[in-house]
C-alpha cells in the first residue's frame, strides 16, 4: 500500500514545515470546518468564533446563499480577462449593487483582491487627479502591509524594516487637530479610518472628521475613508460614514466585502475614477481584481446582511449591550466599542495572552490588536446568538479569574 508522506506528519506540522511564517508562534489549532458562528478543529472541538475572520464574515461562516452563489458561478466561468476589460455580470451587478446604498458621489467601483490593494489603488487615484504626491494619515493607523499603505501606516514598529518607503507621508495623531496643519496644497490626499481599528476600536469626532473635509476642500486634497474593517454592518450602520455624515472623495472597502472570499475596493466619483482611463489607459490593472466568484460572494452576503428590513444590522446594538454587561470584571479597566466590535482593556499583554490561551481551551477563540496588544479583541459575525455571547464572557471572566499575573 502507498503511504504518503502526510501520513507521518499532521497537517500543523505539515503548516510549520511548508507556509511562510508570519509570527514565531502561530495559534495552536488546526480548523477543518466552520459554520454558522462556530469554528471546528480536528480534534473534533468548537469554537464560538469571536473574531469572525477579523471583521470578515459578517454573517457567519459558510452561509447557504454565499455557498450555493459561489457553486452557481463556479459552473458559469471563473478567471476571464484582466480587471476592467470585458463587463462580467458578478462585478456589474456588485458595483451596482454598492452604489445603490453609498452616497450619490460614490458612484465608480473599482474592485482589488484585498483591502491592501484597494489602499494602493486610492492613492494613485489621489496622485492622478490631483498632481500632487504627499500623504497625510495617522498615528497608530492600519491600511495594509504594501509598500504604499505601509508608508502612510502609522507605526513606526511595522515600517522600519523596510526603508525607503514613499517619500512626502506624515502621521498625525487620531483626533487631533494639528492634522489641519499637516494639509497643505501638496498634500494629494488624507487617509483616515473612522473608526480606528489596530488601536483598539478608537471613534474619531464628529467635528475633526468636518474640519479634515473643510481644509481638504480649501486645499484641493482627497478625503479618504478606510473602512475595510467597520463597513459592512459592523458598527451598527452599514457603513460608519452613514452615523458621521461626513463624505469622503474615496472610500475603501474590505473584509466582509468579499463574503469569506478574497476581495477588496476603492470606490469614487466617476469623474475622478475616469483618470485612470487614459493618459496613460490602463492607469491601474489587477488580473484577479473583481474576481466572478469573489463577486458573486460578496453580492450574496450582502444581500443576506441588508435582507428583512437589515434585522442583523438592527440587532447589532442589542447584542453590543449584552456583551457590555455580561463583562463587568475588576480587572477589565475599559471597553471601547462601535457595534460588534469591541476592545476588552487588561492591564498588560501578558494578561491578555492568558485569557486568550485560556479562552482557546474551553472552546472560544479570539485575538488581539497590532497597537493596542493589552486589549482583547472582539469582533464576531453579527448573527451570534444572546447565548453564545453570554457564554463567551463566561468563560473570559473565568480566564480573567485564572490569569496568574
Amino acid at each position: 500500500m502507498h503511504t504518503t508522506f502526510a501520513t507521518y506528519m499532521n497537517t500543523r506540522a505539515l503548516f510549520l514545515k511548508y507556509n511562510a511564517q508570519t509570527s514565531p508562534t502561530p495559534l495552536p489549532i488546526e480548523i477543518v470546518r466552520a459554520s454558522g458562528n462556530y469554528l471546528y478543529c480536528s480534534n473534533g472541538k468548537q469554537y464560538i468564533d469571536l473574531i469572525g475572520g477579523i471583521s470578515v464574515c459578517n454573517i457567519g461562516h459558510c452561509h447557504p446563499a454565499v455557498v450555493q452563489a459561489i457553486q452557481y458561478q463556479a459552473t458559469q466561468y471563473l478567471h476571464v480577462m484582466v480587471y476592467g476589460e470585458v463587463a462580467l455580470s458578478p462585478q456589474v451587478q456588485y458595483a451596482q449593487w454598492l452604489v445603490q446604498h453609498l452616497p450619490s458621489t460614490l458612484n465608480s467601483v473599482y474592485f482589488t483582491n484585498s483591502g491592501t490593494e484597494a489602499t494602493e489603488g486610492a492613492m494613485k487615484l489621489a496622485k492622478r487627479v490631483t498632481g500632487k504626491a504627499n500623504f497625510v494619515s495617522c498615528t497608530h493607523s492600519y491600511h495594509g502591509h504594501t509598500q504604499g499603505a505601509l508608508s502612510i501606516m502609522g507605526s513606526e514598529v511595522w515600517k522600519q524594516a523596510y526603508r525607503p518607503l514613499l517619500p512626502g507621508c506624515k502621521q498625525v495623531a487620531y483626533n487631533d487637530y494639528a492634522i489641519l496643519d499637516a494639509i497643505d496644497d501638496t498634500t494629494a490626499a488624507v487617509i483616515v479610518e473612522p473608526i480606528q481599528a489596530e488601536s483598539g476600536v478608537v471613534q474619531a469626532h464628529v467635528a475633526w472628521l468636518q474640519a479634515i473635509r473643510a481644509k481638504c476642500n480649501h486645499t484641493c486634497t482627497l478625503l479618504i475613508y478606510d473602512e475595510i474593517q467597520s463597513g459592512f454592518g459592523r458598527t451598527g450602520a452599514l457603513f460608519a460614514l452613514d452615523t458621521y455624515q461626513v463624505i469622503p472623495d474615496i472610500l475603501l472597502l474590505g473584509k466582509a466585502l468579499g463574503g469569506g472570499m478574497p476581495m477588496g475596493a476603492f470606490i469614487a466619483d466617476a469623474k475622478l475614477m475616469h483618470s485612470l482611463s487614459h493618459s496613460p489607459i490602463l492607469g491601474h490593472l489587477s488580473t484577479f481584481g473583481g474576481h466572478p466568484v469573489c463577486c458573486a460572494a460578496g453580492l450574496a452576503a450582502a444581500q443576506v446582511l441588508v435582507a428583512n428590513n437589515g434585522d442583523i444590522i438592527s440587532g447589532v446594538a442589542a447584542k453590543e449591550q449584552l456583551f457590555i454587561q455580561h463583562l463587568q470584571h475588576h480587572k477589565i479597566t475599559a471597553i471601547r466599542s462601535a457595534g460588534l466590535w469591541m476592545a476588552v482593556e487588561l492591564s498588560s499583554f501578558e494578561v491578555v495572552q492568558q485569557v486568550i490561551s485560556y479562552c482557546l481551551q474551553h472552546g472560544v477563540f479570539t485575538d488581539w490588536f497590532l497597537y493596542a496588544s493589552n486589549c482583547i479583541r472582539i469582533a464576531p459575525p453579527l448573527t451570534i446568538t444572546e447565548h453564545d455571547i453570554i457564554q463567551a464572557c463566561s468563560i473570559m471572566k473565568a480566564g480573567l479569574n485564572a490569569v496568574d499575573l
